[in-house]
Order: structure tokens, then C-alpha cells, then sequence
């Protein structure tokens, strides 16, 4: 279970009520212009003008606890700083690759520990990440036309972008691929079959193999008591079956067989 729905909210040209000055609201203004919104200081005007989205970073605590009250009332959501009790949405630390963005959150808990987390990020992930996503939103039309089936286009992407992929996004030159890629790719995507045998129900001890087959799955097949933790780290949208329910025919894509803690020969669904 996670404590927050991350969203990206588009604010370009639009008026965001921040209150307060000095250090604390400072970087929310510098936020809210880095996103192309328009920092509004007057709650009333904010109020009647509909505005949706609020920070409010007095130094007195009843202030803001009134404030947050208040403009709850009117409708917005509201981000009260380093008071995670009264605010509705939270700031993440970001990471910049644009048009690739990386938000990393803590509910509130530690914005230290989330901008340290982005920090290492900062060193891993290539400067010219978002040069990638600008390629492969430039080769929509031609995608689309290879793999007119949406699942198999998207098949198609994991295989690339997996990691040892063409189009890895830890490598440098992956942009520079993407016109290699379409033109070696094939629209013929076969459907294969894996076998993830858990050690423990902790999911910090998957292999790294192991969370990127649950990450890329369509199909996910059951065998015994898989811990929820685990299953939580495949996709939200792969179909699921308990082992014994699998259906007949082969599914199309990835299938993988998750197999419990303890439980060491998966049924004759698996093998199919």
C-alpha cells in the first residue's frame, strides 16, 4: 500500500496561492515559476478566482493551521511546509532530464533523505536521457505503424529499453538508436515464458532479474501464497491467475510463473 497517489499536475499559466515569505516560501514560488505557473499572494483574490492549488509557509504554526483550514474550504488542495499533518499534497525532490522527470517523495517524512535519494540519481542517469524520450515521441506515427496491436508495440519498447537493451536508458548514445531500432525491429513479437522462484517474502531480495521480469510481465501466474509486497512490483495492468486457474491457451508477451517461499516445483500450468 503506498500513503500517496503521485501525480504530475500541469500548472502552465496558471495561478498557484503561495503565503508567507522568507526562506520557507521562497522555494515554493521558484517552484511554481519553474513549472510556468503564476504565484498569487492574496488568499482572497486566490478564493474567488478558483484558484486550485496552495502553499502556505507562515512562521506562525495557528497561522497556518487557520490558512489550511481555510482554503480547504474554498476547494484547494494545500501544501502546508513541514507540517505533513495538514497537507494534502506533498513536494518531491526532482530530478530534471526534460522531458523526463523524476519525482521522489517521502510523504512528508524527510526531505532530506528524498533529495539525497536524487542526488545519487543526479550520477547515474544520463544528461541527455530526456534527447531519448524526445526520440521515441518523434517515432510515434512510425511505431504505431510496425506494431499496429498496442501490446505488442509495447512489448516491443520493454525489449528495447530493457537493461543490456539498444535503447537502455543508462547508455549515452540510446537516442542516437532509436532509427537503428525501428529499422531492425520486427513485428513479429513472441510470446515467452519465465519462472520467478522466491527465496523469502521480502521483496528487497528479489535479483535485479527477477524484479525486471515482474516489471516487464503480462501475464502473471500464481503458485502458492505470493506475498502481496512481492506482487506489488509487477505491472498494475498484467492479468493475473492463481497457477491451477492459468487458462489454456498460451498468453501472448511475457508470462511469468511466481512461485512461493518454500514451494519448489511449480504445477504443469508453468511448463506449458
Amino acid at each position: 500500500m503506498i500513503n500517496s497517489l503521485p501525480l504530475f499536475h500541469r500548472i502552465q499559466g496558471q495561478k498557484v496561492l503561495v503565503l508567507g515569505d522568507g526562506e520557507a516560501a521562497e522555494p515554493k514560488k521558484r517552484l511554481v515559476e519553474r513549472a510556468g505557473g503564476i504565484v498569487e499572494h492574496d488568499m482572497q483574490r486566490a478564493i474567488d478566482e478558483g484558484v486550485r492549488l496552495a502553499f502556505i509557509a507562515y512562521d506562525d504554526p495557528r497561522a497556518c493551521e487557520n490558512a489550511a483550514i481555510n482554503l480547504r474550504c474554498a476547494g484547494m488542495l494545500v501544501n502546508v511546509v513541514d507540517m505533513p499533518g495538514l497537507c494534502d499534497f506533498t513536494t518531491p525532490s526532482i530530478l530534471d532530464r526534460d522531458p523526463v522527470l523524476l519525482a521522489i517523495g517521502t510523504g512528508g517524512a524527510s526531505a532530506g533523505l528524498a533529495k539525497h535519494l536524487r542526488l545519487r540519481l543526479e550520477r547515474i542517469l544520463p544528461q541527455r536521457l530526456g534527447e531519448l524520450a524526445n526520440a521515441l515521441n518523434a517515432s510515434r506515427a512510425r511505431l504505431r505503424k510496425i506494431f499496429p496491436d498496442g501490446a505488442n508495440r509495447r512489448r516491443a519498447l520493454d525489449d528495447a529499453l530493457r537493461e543490456g537493451g539498444m535503447l537502455d536508458p543508462l547508455r549515452e548514445d540510446a537516442a542516437a538508436k532509436v532509427d537503428q531500432w525501428l529499422g531492425e525491429t520486427s513485428p513479429d513479437v513472441c510470446g515467452r515464458r519465465e519462472i520467478v522462484q522466491l527465496s523469502s517474502p521480502d521483496p528487497d531480495e528479489l535479483t535485479l532479474r527477477q524484479a525486471r521480469l515482474l516489471g516487464e510481465a503480462d501475464t502473471l501466474l500464481i503458485d502458492g501464497d505470493v506475498p502481496e509486497a512481492v506482487l506489488a512490483r509487477a505491472r498494475a495492468d498484467a492479468a493475473r491467475f492463481r497457477l491451477d486457474q492459468a487458462p489454456d491457451a498460451d498468453s501472448p508477451g511475457l508470462t511469468v510463473t511466481i512461485i512461493a517461499p518454500g514451494q519448489t516445483t511449480p504445477g504443469p500450468a508453468s511448463a506449458k
